[in-house]
């Protein structure tokens, strides 16, 4: 088990700066925060870029290669980072929690977390057949599955994971409690409300994800 309570920016500092960029994520640790979560998807021609949609700019990423996303960028600093550059700048400073939005990239993945070997990290994914394909891969992978709904959340004992990992809502002390017994770790999101900070705290979670990384650790932080 973590020693403190984890405190995670979702997509970096996103209420501050842009998501999923290097920007986001420096202002997320500058606030104080231990680390952050962030999104990876591919290009068509099989590289990892983060971005929480589908689209970036217009164009549909699965269906894109990396050059033309790159054609589409006027400035260098818009350009999405790739996977193995973001652990390569925060192996060893920061908590990662890295979230596949899509099926398909688990061998970059695993292949990026074997070069690069963070020191503090998880996998996470709702796709439970990405988890699934990535234990496969390599055991050695820590993994989480995220869950939104009840219907999601019931799943989490039947997976190869390490952490569980549901949105606030879904939260309950006995649901910590059977997770803590089964000796996984609980990390929640996305919290931005001091009341919800504090009450999510006290069920006993391992971690607490929020778009506010500066009140997050103003509430929270030791």
């Amino acid at each position: 088990m973590p020693r403190k309570l984890l405190l995670l920016g979702h997509r970096g500092a996103r209420r501050y700066a842009p998501e999923n960029t290097l920007a986001a994520f420096d202002l997320a640790l500058e606030h104080g925060a231990d680390g952050f979560e962030f999104d990876v998807r591919r290009t068509r021609d099989h590289h990892t870029i983060l971005c929480h949609d589908p689209k970036f700019n217009r164009l549909t990423l699965r269906r894109s290669t990396l050059k033309q996303v790159q054609q589409i960028c006027a400035k260098a600093d818009e350009m999405p980072s790739c996977l193995e550059d973001v652990l390569d700048l925060y192996r060893t400073k920061a908590f990662l929690n890295i979230e596949l939005k899509v099926r398909g990239l688990e061998p970059e993945v695993v292949r990026a977390i074997r070069n690069a070997r963070p020191r503090n990290y998880f996998v996470s994914s709702f796709l439970p057949g990405v988890i699934r394909r990535l234990h496969e891969l390599d055991r050695s992978l820590v993994l989480g599955t995220l869950a939104q709904t009840r219907w999601q959340l019931r799943r989490w004992r039947r997976m190869p994971t390490d952490y569980v990992v549901p949105q606030f809502r879904l939260l309950s002390p006995e649901l910590v409690e059977k997770a803590h017994a089964a000796g996984k770790m609980v990390i929640t999101w996305t919290v931005n409300d001091p009341v919800q900070m504090r009450r999510v705290a006290a069920m006993g979670v391992d971690g607490v994800i929020s778009d506010d990384t500066k009140l997050l650790v103003k509430i929270l932080g030791a």
